[in-house]
């Protein structure tokens, strides 16, 4: 009853949390004390933002969850352990896309420049390249050749791994996207590798990392503060609503007929932690501003293969959400 009181009162009005942290996000240390929300807030908002942090804590178990929501209206964020790192995984693509649009936008290559690549381009993962590639092969072809459009489409839609490793060779490396977040106001996101070295990760190791809410403060920038071109942002907009990964994520627990688009980032074997990870907005029916909502699940076990219950924890944080604007 008491979560219930909490996000009802905390969203009603339209503006769900007036105060809490605005602005750039805050270094990220993996480690951090969890937390409910950060700035000015008086007490009682203070008491609100840790009620919700509580109701995410208690998904947790033994795993280790952050999440940040970010109400796009007011800046504010609250969420659990907003500033700790966690491992991206393939959530970094969504940016890779942003950077992608954004340059074909303001003259760097543009969305029908051609690029080719070869069976040695492929990793695990490829469901749009490696049919390329066997048609190309067929015809007696040494590469395939795709778009820049279609590639960062595919990386976003699919979380095509080839596709996301050709556009990032083609745009100057991991580096060339790590200064495309701080030129957009992220201090904490790194990308340091290519798929799928990145996805290794043991605590403490800040490659290839982000922080819930540098996560959400950067999505929110790019589509809804003005970071990209408007044609790149409606690109990117549609490209999330089409993404075909997250149906069973946070998406799950929103209402169908709500408009949201999102991109997962999951790593399972190789002697890793599991992780369940995935970056999404959604825009209440009643045109209330939008949200923006990260949220990074790291098991804590080593397993073969991802399990139903891991992904219903980002369905419940989903659900939450939506419990809270409905």
């Amino acid at each position: 009853m008491l979560r219930r009181t909490f996000l009802h009162s905390s969203f009603l009005g339209g503006a769900w949390l007036v105060t809490g942290c605005k602005g750039k996000p805050t270094p990220a240390a993996t480690g951090a004390a969890p937390s409910a929300g950060s700035g000015d807030a008086g007490p009682a908002t203070a008491a609100l933002a840790s009620t919700l942090a509580a109701a995410i804590a208690e998904l947790e178990g033994s795993s280790r969850l952050g999440v940040a929501v970010l109400d796009t209206g007011t800046g504010a964020v609250v969420g659990h352990r907003l500033d700790e790192r966690f491992a991206m995984c393939s959530t970094f693509k969504v940016v890779l896309a942003a950077m992608v649009l954004e340059r074909a936008a303001t003259g760097g290559p543009g969305l029908d420049t051609p690029l080719t690549f070869t069976k040695a381009d492929l990793v695990h993962h490829a469901p749009v390249t490696e049919p390329l590639l066997t048609a190309a092969t067929a015809r007696g072809l040494p590469h395939a050749t795709a778009t820049v459009g279609e590639l960062a489409r595919a990386t976003q839609t699919t979380s095509d791994n080839p596709a996301a490793n050709v556009l990032l060779r083609h745009l100057g490396g991991p580096e060339a996207l790590t200064a495309f977040c701080r030129r957009h106001g992220d201090q904490v996101t790194r990308v340091d590798r290519l798929e799928p070295a990145m996805n290794q990760w043991a605590e403490g190791d800040p490659r290839d990392t982000t922080s819930p809410r540098a996560k959400a403060t950067l999505m929110a920038h790019l589509l809804y503060g003005g970071g990209l071109p408007a044609p790149a942002r409606a690109t990117l907009r549609e490209w999330m609503i089409a993404t075909e990964t997250g149906a069973k994520r946070l998406r799950a627990g929103w209402p169908a007929g709500w408009v949201a688009g999102d991109k997962t980032g999951t790593m399972v074997g190789d002697g890793q932690t599991t992780k369940i990870n995935d970056v999404a907005w959604l825009e209440p029916p009643d045109g209330r501003a939008p949200l923006v909502v990260a949220a990074y699940l790291d098991t804590r076990a080593v397993a073969e293969n991802t399990r139903p219950e891991e992904q219903e924890v980002l369905a419940k944080v989903g659900r939450l959400v939506a419990s809270a604007i409905s």
